[in-house]
């Protein structure tokens, strides 16, 4: 009986009940999570040479005759030695092995064998020697590409490859999820033939061509799942353009991203479809002006408008924002958050609903079952990744067919944005207003404290202030050289700054203590705040010029720049200064990095090429399936003609027609049951 992809691994040939454990351990329960169980590397076998010509600290593959029967001993801290040797045409090379108590079972004089490793010198005197290589017989043709697994201790590359051959030579019939006119548009192999070269390639150029086939497939099915996520692209309210009004009123000129952006979201709202936009800036790029724009044209064609921010000192800034954007016009601008009495509440929801009010800006707040409007039609959150995609969703249903805006100051590799934000389009702030600083950064060592601390006092004279950064809030939590938030604000407190004042702010506070305390210090009532990660975002100070982080080697390089925008964003010179002893060469690269550019979308780009997509943000996200062969960082190309393929066969409802059937069961599986929601 041919064995299908739902077959258990269990019953493959040499497998086995005790063997499935262990390839369950690994992700692996069927015939077709095996065949998706990619090398995740290749060793090359078919540089073949003889003990004679073995390169000296080269890896390469030496193929002779075992010389003599494996010696086992006993050596220093009761570890296990096997030796023997390779012999061919009279020159040798000695082969060694450690705690393998098993190899001299698997080795016989006189047999021909292939060792795979790096030929070395003998510490110990004589000639070369291979230390713990791969081997096997010359009979098994193990010359060219070698695949190699993920493995566990008891479940080897080469058992892993055994079991990817017998189902290769064994499993029926492969349905092919990618349509055959797709395969012939960009010329990819069919899916049986790139499983077979992905495993077993015998050149470079099959394993290209494999990988090819294989991450254009998980990036289509990928793209085809968030595209199912989005609403119908059909009654949205249309939006007159305004826009051009709104630019005259501005005491500056809007750059040239600032109206590129302006400009594509204005073409969704008026196009009659439901937009969903991610409108993606770094600190200071100008985002909020955008917004305001895009409200103005909403409130002049009639609508209403509403901005979710996630705390309120963040709503607050916003606030008082918008009303100097639209200070002489008609607009009418209302806030809405929970530390209102009840009376304000109820008069702003009042006025929400028989549409005195034009625009609100809130927090939470505005989710609340109680908050009605009179004819919503465009809704703004900031900082996406504070909120839920269910919290920005019920905002969006308090209106018809609403159109949605999400601006983040967290700068992404376009990539990750295609797949992080696939349920969006994207417009990108990627050119600074001009006359802005460059905040200037500094990496120093922890003996330079007292200097840091007399370059604060100086900024603190002049009436400025400024914030210190630590990854800790705790003494339980202390480690090493961590310092704790609480215990390093009582040392300034008492023994650095005893006349001036300070603030603590960290995540185990109440909402309503950390509240209050960054609204004192944006106030000019605290000269210095420590704190932890909590003000990455949602702090407007453009008194703050000095940023000092502790223990700056703990912090992702994405995470740092957000910290480091806290400073800069008024008219004074900003510093930021990271202080870490870390000597560790990845550290000096990635803080350096931080002294070197200001461009968040570079270090963007650095921090996922240092740190991978899985760690990019911490935590996956929105629970995406994670990629197993597509690079985010170098297939930027083949993620937007997936992107556009996708696109292209959910236009009119392609992915339903009997022909992608076993597509449309791929995105299915990919997803599970959120992709049974596909239009």
């Amino acid at each position: 009986m041919k064995m299908n992809l739902n077959y258990d691994i269990q019953y493959v040939k040499g497998v086995g009940e005790s063997r499935a454990r262990l390839f369950r351990r690994i992700g692996i329960g069927t015939v077709g999570d095996l065949l998706r169980f990619y090398p995740r590397a290749y060793e090359d076998w078919s540089r073949i040479c003889s003990p004679m010509n073995a390169p000296e600290g080269e890896i390469c593959c030496v193929r002779g005759t075992l010389a003599y029967p494996p010696e086992t001993r006993r050596i220093a801290g009761d570890r296990i030695m096997v030796k023997t040797a390779l012999v061919d045409e009279g020159a040798f090379l000695d082969i060694v092995f450690f705690n393998n108590k098993y190899v001299a079972d698997k080795l016989t004089q006189g047999e021909k064998y292939l060792f795979f490793g790096k030929p070395e010198k003998d510490p110990y005197g004589g000639g070369l020697q291979m230390v713990s290589p791969q081997f096997q017989p010359v009979s098994d043709e193990g010359e060219g590409l070698h695949p190699i697994y993920r493995q566990t201790e008891k479940l080897n590359t080469r058992a892993i490859a055994k079991c990817v051959r017998t189902v290769l030579d064994s499993v029926g019939e492969l349905p092919d999820p990618i349509p055959a006119d797709i395969i012939r548009k960009y010329r990819l192999l069919p899916l049986r033939e790139a499983l077979e070269k992905i495993h077993f390639p015998r050149s470079e150029e099959d394993i290209h061509a494999a990988r090819r086939r294989l991450a254009f497939e998980e990036l289509l099915l990928l793209e085809l799942g968030m595209l199912a996520s989005r609403p119908a692209n059909a009654g949205g309210v249309k939006i007159s353009d305004h826009s051009a009004a709104f630019a005259s009123l501005l005491p500056f000129r809007m750059t040239n991203a600032q109206s590129r952006a302006v400009g594509e979201i204005m073409s969704d709202l008026s196009s009659g479809a439901v937009m969903r936009r991610l409108l993606q800036g770094d600190v200071g790029s100008g985002k909020t002006a955008v917004a305001a724009s895009v409200v103005y044209s909403c409130v002049k064609s009639g609508y209403q408008a509403a901005m979710m921010a996630p705390t309120e000192v963040l709503a607050g800034q916003h606030f008082r924002t918008f009303l100097n954007f639209f200070d002489g016009t008609e607009i009418r601008v209302a806030a809405l958050s929970g530390s209102m009495t009840k009376k304000s509440k109820d008069e702003v929801k009042k006025r929400l609903l028989s549409g005195e009010i034009d625009f609100v800006v809130g927090t939470h707040a505005l989710i609340e079952s109680d908050v009605e409007f009179r004819n919503l039609a465009l809704v703004i959150t900031d900082e996406q990744h504070r909120f839920g995609v269910e919290q920005r969703t019920a905002l969006a249903e308090k209106g018809a067919d609403t159109h949605m805006l999400v601006m983040s100051a967290t700068p992404i590799p376009r990539t990750l944005g295609l797949i992080i934000y696939g349920d969006m389009d994207i417009s990108v702030l990627d050119e600074l207003p001009a006359g802005r600083k460059p905040i200037k950064t500094y990496r120093v060592p922890s003996s330079y404290r007292p200097r840091l601390y007399k370059f604060l006092e100086k900024h603190f004279s002049e009436g400025r202030q400024g914030y210190i950064i630590c990854p800790m809030i705790e003494e339980g939590e202390n480690s090493g050289d961590l310092i704790p938030a609480e215990d390093y604000y009582e040392y300034l407190k008492q023994q650095v700054f005893p006349n001036r004042r300070l603030g603590l702010v960290h995540g185990k506070l109440k909402a309503s203590e950390k509240e209050r305390t960054m609204a004192d210090f944006a106030e000019g009532k605290l000269d210095l705040l420590v704190s932890t990660t909590v003000i990455e975002v949602g702090i407007d100070v453009p008194n703050a010029t000095v940023m000092i982080v502790e223990n700056a080697d703990r912090f992702g390089l994405s995470q740092l720049h957000q910290l480091r925008g806290r400073v800069g964003r008024g008219k004074y010179e900003s510093y930021c200064v990271l202080v870490s002893d870390n000597q560790n060469p990845d550290t000096d690269a990635r803080l350096n990095i931080m002294c070197e550019t200001n461009d968040g979308f570079k270090i963007a780009d650095e921090d996922l090429r240092l740190r991978g997509p899985g760690d990019f943000f911490g935590e996956r996200q929105h629970g995406l399936p994670l990629l197993k062969i597509a690079d985010m960082m170098n297939d930027t190309a083949m993620l937007v003609e997936a992107r556009k393929t996708a696109e292209a066969i959910t236009a009119d409802g392609g992915i339903n027609r009997p022909e992608n059937r076993a597509l449309r069961a791929a995105v299915t599986e990919l997803f599970g049951n959120d992709a049974t929601k596909m239009n």
